[in-house]
């Protein structure tokens, strides 16, 4: 019990300014909620609108798609469309609702690798602007311009040769460490390719760096956060032509994501490097192949 009090007190002392803050608003709105009956019915509705019978469905969706992202550094877009739209849900409602919802996902993500120490902070500055020009450039054409649709043979082509490199560098006794060049291009491509395709940033730029033989702990973990910025550029472009609809499949990816992004980070500083490079090669081509055979198919 003396224990227990102990971590209690050091947890309560290692808080910081900003989460005491969030907990007083958090306990000044219960107050007020409790002392309001018309502010008390309203939000009940709303949470009954929110929460329905497919909440958990989502929240499920949100999770996994965002373990997956964090401890392999891609696959949000990916696993969220195909689980959505095996759940009934349209494509059109699927993406946008995915867009909007990586915004918290991917800062409740970066955040977490950001404490374990997994951002490398030169590769960070180096990809971050031309991440969140092409994520721009890209959400504008699609919204206004052309159809992604168009782009996706191309993408999935070029991810499943990314993925067989990969798979042969997680087989290979010794990796190879060799010097970036490009990044600034590979993030412009990176951002525009995940806006007009739906996802694709994790794909397009951590295969790319993987195959240089950086560690993966750093490659993912500073990917992962430079997502936040490229998650943000793109909703906001995306709800300024497009609007904002399907609420309650947004919160049940963020609440999802947002419990499930800790872990990923944990996993990804505990995963060896070649095993883990071996199962996004894995990953990479699956989900390629898996995109081709449903554009021809």
């Amino acid at each position: 019990m003396r224990y227990l009090t102990q971590k209690i007190i050091v947890l309560i002392g290692s808080l910081s300014i900003g989460t005491y803050a969030f907990l007083l608003l958090l306990l000044y709105f219960g107050v007020f909620l409790i002392s309001s009956p018309e502010l008390l019915n309203y939000t009940k509705s709303l949470v009954s609108e929110l929460f329905n019978d497919d909440s958990l469905s989502y929240i499920g969706v949100g999770f996994g798609a965002q373990l997956v992202d964090g401890a392999l550094g891609m696959a949000y877009g990916a696993c969220s469309t195909s689980f959505l739209l095996s759940l009934g849900v349209s494509p059109a409602a699927a993406s946008a609702s995915i867009h909007l919802a990586e915004v918290f996902t991917t800062a409740a993500s970066g955040a977490s690798h950001y404490k374990l120490g997994n951002v490398h902070r030169p590769l960070f500055k180096a990809l971050v602007i031309p991440g969140i020009l092409g994520a721009a450039t890209g959400a504008f054409l699609l919204s206004e311009v052309i159809d992604g649709e168009a782009f996706k043979p191309v993408v999935n082509g070029y991810l499943f040769i990314i993925g067989f490199i990969l798979l042969r560098k997680g087989i290979a006794s010794k990796i190879h460490r060799k010097k970036i060049k490009n990044i600034g291009a590979l993030a412009l491509a990176g951002g525009m390719l995940d806006s007009l395709g739906g996802g694709g940033w994790g794909p397009v730029v951590n295969s790319s760096l993987l195959t240089k033989g950086k560690h993966p702990k750093y490659i993912i973990g500073t990917v992962n956060t430079v997502e936040f910025f490229i998650a943000f550029t793109s909703a906001g472009v995306f709800t300024l032509f497009l609007g904002m609809q399907h609420i309650e499949i947004i919160v049940g990816l963020i609440i999802g994501g947002v419990v499930a992004a800790p872990i990923g980070a944990f996993l990804v500083g505990k995963i060896k490097p070649r095993p883990l490079i071996f199962c996004v090669g894995l990953l990479v081509c699956f989900l390629s192949l898996r995109g081709l055979y449903n554009y021809f198919y």
